[in-house]
Formats: structure tokens, C-alpha cells, sequence
């Protein structure tokens, strides 16, 4: 095989997984199945590693082939798997047509930026938050970004071309499609990290996979000792630096023909360029040391003692701020537990123009997820659940969680209600934060309770009929029971499952009459009980 191919393999690879993943976050129309989705997020790293740690038994194949693949060839995940990565070159292919004279260089390694990051994640995570991965996974970042700032786009063509069909009485084609509001908060958090991605592509290629991305330094330290390798051979090359300067990795010093198989992606830009074919990918050489791989700490970093002293200063850093994040997450949940219990006391027995506040100790999480603490400690917020929930009700969060659980999905019964029948966000889920029910599973998981607050509801405020409640409630955990000449509603607990059918159906603004409150950790529901019709017909009587 030439050379050559190898760059064209890659590239094609990359369009491939990209496509791929983008599909299925930005497919609105439910046109994958649940199937198709596990088997198109297999090979992500995180999400492969956390299933592998958190669901006894479970190895994840997409977990070892990873590691396999960077065993053996280097970081081809980063190269032609992630959709960060990729997307990251999309902007680099760009940047170069946009600045005609755009020319890579060698650049010293923010090893300890990349080493601190990673060893503050690792405390955080030991601590139980996972926030910080949340917030750097390359495969979560990337799909809330396909979510909430390419799906829009999208859907907004989508729509464009029903209406356009529908003026000539074409709908079997297209069809006007709603998007759920995202908050404006969860919005600007995937447009500050998109944007951040984006100038750092531009202008330094793979900057963030080399100095803020966990993946790229843990698959970049096994790198380094990966069987494939790219070598510059010093017999044929003449430093014509054209290597170099494509190298949108920084990582090969043609002062010294060395490169530093720690930030290399596998690119193969380098092979392709070469004149003197003098970028050579071959089975590394053994009983020679490894000149890309202890590059002298001169051509790392300024300004750093040698020897175990730099070790030592590193790890002393990456603890102490990793005590800090831990302190400061343990500190401000507290805070805001404080101030979210002190708002309930406080308002709940108010009134607000006749209506009062629903008194939500806990957001809901997804059924399957077993307990809020488990779905915090595990869930990166992907947002594949939310692109995939048929219903709309799995949204982004915020603070819904605390700060330990930023991004996660929550249930929002003011978008849409958990349908009873309905299973996808356990069948989507790569990670087993959310895990796979059967229907009959699903119909009694308690994942919240409905509360009724009669001062709200307009049969008590208006003195007229409602029962909306009552009607889309799939188990009849509300019913309506008489109240003077109407009815009103009233919760039977035992029954309910917390699908938040009653809390989306309610009218009231802008507090609900009745709402859901979420279970910590998911409980049984019982049965609901189904009387048989008692008839006094006798056999083969007819009732008229």
C-alpha cells in the first residue's frame, strides 16, 4: 500500500464517523432507530469507558478497540473517530484556504496545562462530580453542540422548505417541525465552548485536543508507545521544513527530525507532503531509543528544572487545585441547597397574584437512571437522549441538578410528558446512566410524585370544570372526586409514576395547579387497580 492512501483513508473515515455522528444528533424526524443509534456512539472513548466502569459485567467493545487501535497505530481515534477532532480540522482545512500564507510550526508542549487538567478531573471524578468531564468530554462537547446550535439550523431550513412545498400543496415530503426552547443559559454554554474550539482551530490547529481535551492526553501518553509510528528518516531528509509546516499538531521539530508522538493525531499530512519521502510510517524501531519520545525537557518548556523536581512541582499543582475544584463544587451545592430550601419556606405559603409556586424539592431524571446521585455521577450530557426523546419532555439543565449535575437532561413537563409506553432514552444511553427498561419496567418506575395545589386550580379559582389532569393521567393516579356540584382532582401517590402527563396537560399560569416533585431515588409504583364491569345480564341476554 502507498503511502499516500493512508491520508485518503483517514480523510474518508473522518467524513464518515462525522456524518454519522451528526446525523443522529440533528435527526428530528426519528428516522434511526434506538439500534442504530448504540451502534453509531460505540466507538467513543468516555462514554465507552464509564459503561465499561459503571455497569457490572458490561465490557464495552468500542472501549478496546480504541485502545487497540492506539496501540498499534497511534491516535487514529482523535484523527478520524471523534467528531470534535474532525470538526477541528473542517475549521483547519478552512483556515488554511481563508489565510493563503497560514503555516504551521514546532511549538512547545503545554505539557503541564495538559497534565493538571487531566489530574483535576481525575480528583473531581474520585470525589463523585463529574462535572468538569461533563463540560471537556470532545464526544458530550460535541453533541451538544450538533444539538443545540446545528439541529436549529436544520430544522429552520426544514421549515422553510415544507412551507415553500406546502404553496404547492406538497406534504408527503416534508412537514413543519417545533423545536423545544433550550435555555439560554445551557445555549450559551455550548456557544462559549464552541467558540472557544473554533478560534483554537483556526489559528493552532489541534490545540485543544493537545493541552485542554482528557481523551487526547491519556490516549496521547499510549501513543507514545504505539507499534505504528510516522519517523523522519535523517538519511533522505534535508530539513526542507514542509513537514512542519503542515502539521497542524505542532509536534514535529524539524531543527531536531524528531516528533512528539504525544500530540501527533496520525494525520498522515506529513507523509503526504514530504518530497524526499523521508516521513516514513513504519513498525518502530527496536533497541533504539525513541528520540520523539524523550524529547529533552529544553524543547518542552522554559524555565523548568530537571529531574524528579518538575514531577514533583506538577503533582503538588494538579493535587492542590484538585482539592480546591472539590471544595469549591462541595461548597457552592451547599449554598445552593441553602438558598433553594430557605426560597421554599418562604414562598410556598405566599401567594402570587392567587396562584402559588410549585414547592420542587427535586428534579426529575430520566426513568432507568435508578437515582438522581448515580445519574449525576455518570451521565456527561451528550444530549443524545434529548435529540432522541420522541416527546420533547428531556431538556438540558442548568442548576436543576446543582452544579454537579450542569448539562445533564432533566424532565421538563412544561415542554412535553414522559409517554408511558415509551423506552428510547434508556436504549440510547452509551453510557448506562440511563438504563434500558422494558415497557412493563417502565409502567411502574417511580421516578416522582404528583402534587395537587387546590388554591391554583381554576375549578377552585374560576368555579368551572376542568379534568385535564385527569384525562392524560395514564394510570388514574389523578381522578376527579366531587367537590359541591363540580369535581376536582385528587392524587392517589401509590399509583403515580411521575410521567408529568398531568403537570403538562394543567392550563394554569404561571404556576401550576398540580405538578411533579422527583424522587431522589426511584421507587416501585403499585398497580393501579382495574374493577371488572359487574353486570346482572343473564346469558345471552341482550341489554336492549
Amino acid at each position: 500500500m502507498k503511502l499516500s492512501i493512508l491520508k485518503k483513508i483517514r480523510v474518508v473515515l473522518a467524513l464518515f464517523f462525522f456524518l454519522l455522528l451528526s446525523a443522529v444528533f440533528i435527526d428530528f424526524r426519528g428516522t434511526f432507530g434506538e439500534t442504530f443509534y448504540q451502534w453509531a456512539v460505540s466507538l467513543q472513548f468516555v462514554p465507552a469507558l464509564l459503561k465499561t466502569i459503571t455497569v457490572a459485567g458490561v465490557v464495552a467493545w468500542g472501549l478496546i478497540a480504541v485502545l487497540a487501535l492506539t496501540l498499534l497505530f497511534g491516535r487514529v481515534y482523535c484523527s478520524a473517530i471523534c467528531p470534535l477532532g474532525i470538526m477541528q480540522d473542517v475549521v483547519s482545512w478552512f483556515s488554511r484556504k481563508v489565510k493563503k500564507k497560514h503555516r504551521y510550526k514546532f511549538r512547545k508542549a503545554w505539557t503541564i496545562t495538559r497534565y493538571s487538567i487531566l489530574g483535576v478531573l481525575l480528583l473531581v471524578v474520585l470525589f463523585g462530580g463529574i462535572t468538569l468531564l461533563t463540560v471537556l468530554d470532545p464526544y458530550s462537547l460535541f453533541g451538544r453542540i450538533a444539538s443545540y446550535l446545528f439541529k436549529p439550523i436544520v430544522v429552520w431550513l426544514n421549515n422553510l422548505g415544507a412551507a415553500a412545498l406546502s404553496s404547492a400543496d406538497v406534504y408527503s415530503i416534508l412537514y413543519q417541525y417545533d423545536l423545544a426552547p433550550v435555555q439560554l443559559t445551557v445555549l450559551g454554554t455550548t456557544l462559549l465552548f464552541f467558540i472557544l474550539v473554533i478560534v483554537m482551530a483556526f489559528n493552532r490547529g489541534r490545540l485543544y485536543c493537545n493541552s485542554v481535551c482528557p481523551v487526547g492526553t491519556v490516549l496521547g501518553f499510549l501513543s507514545k508507545y504505539s507499534l505504528f509510528k510516522i519517523e523522519l528518516d535523517h538519511d533522505t531528509c534535508t530539513k526542507c521544513g514542509k513537514c512542519m509546516r503542515v502539521c497542524k499538531a505542532e509536534c514535529i521539530s524539524i531543527k531536531t527530525q524528531t516528533i512528539d508522538y504525544s500530540r501527533c493525531v496520525a494525520c498522515y499530512n506529513c507523509i503526504d507532503t514530504c518530497p524526499e519521502d523521508a516521513a516514513v510510517y513504519r513498525i518502530s524501531r527496536k533497541g533504539k531509543k525513541d528520540k520523539a519520545v524523550e524529547l529533552k525537557p529544553v524543547d518542552v518548556m522554559v524555565a523548568q528544572p530537571k529531574g524528579p523536581q518538575m514531577s514533583k512541582r506538577s503533582f503538588l499543582f494538579t493535587a492542590g487545585a484538585g482539592m480546591a475544584a472539590v471544595a469549591g463544587l462541595t461548597s457552592v451545592k451547599k449554598v445552593q441547597a441553602a438558598a433553594v430550601t430557605q426560597q421554599d419556606s418562604t414562598t410556598v405559603h405566599s401567594s402570587n397574584g392567587g396562584k402559588i409556586p410549585e414547592n420542587k424539592q427535586y428534579a426529575v431524571s430520566p426513568p432507568g437512571s435508578e437515582s438522581i446521585e448515580r445519574f449525576n455521577d455518570i451521565c456527561t450530557g451528550c444530549s443524545l437522549c434529548v435529540s432522541a426523546c420522541p416527546s420533547k419532555v428531556l431538556q438540558p439543565s442548568f442548576l436543576e441538578y446543582g452544579l454537579a449535575g450542569m448539562l445533564q437532561p432533566h424532565m421538563d413537563f412544561h415542554t412535553g410528558l414522559c409517554n408511558f409506553d415509551c423506552t428510547t432514552c434508556g436504549e440510547v444511553c452509551p453510557t448506562g446512566a440511563i438504563k434500558p427498561l422494558t415497557v412493563e419496567q417502565k409502567h411502574v418506575t417511580q421516578i416522582g410524585k404528583a402534587h395537587f395545589i387546590k388554591a391554583n386550580c381554576i375549578v377552585e379559582t374560576d368555579g368551572t370544570d376542568c379534568g385535564a389532569c385527569s384525562e392524560h393521567c395514564p394510570t388514574k393516579a389523578v381522578h376527579m372526586v366531587p367537590y359541591g356540584d363540580l369535581v376536582i382532582p385528587e392524587v392517589t401517590e401509590d399509583i403515580c409514576v411521575g410521567c408529568g402527563a398531568c403537570e403538562h396537560a394543567c392550563p394554569v399560569t404561571p404556576h401550576k395547579a398540580i405538578y411533579v416533585d422527583g424522587n431522589p431515588k426511584h421507587l416501585e409504583a403499585k398497580k393501579p387497580e382495574t374493577e371488572k364491569a359487574k353486570s346482572d345480564l343473564k346469558e345471552d341476554e341482550f341489554p336492549f
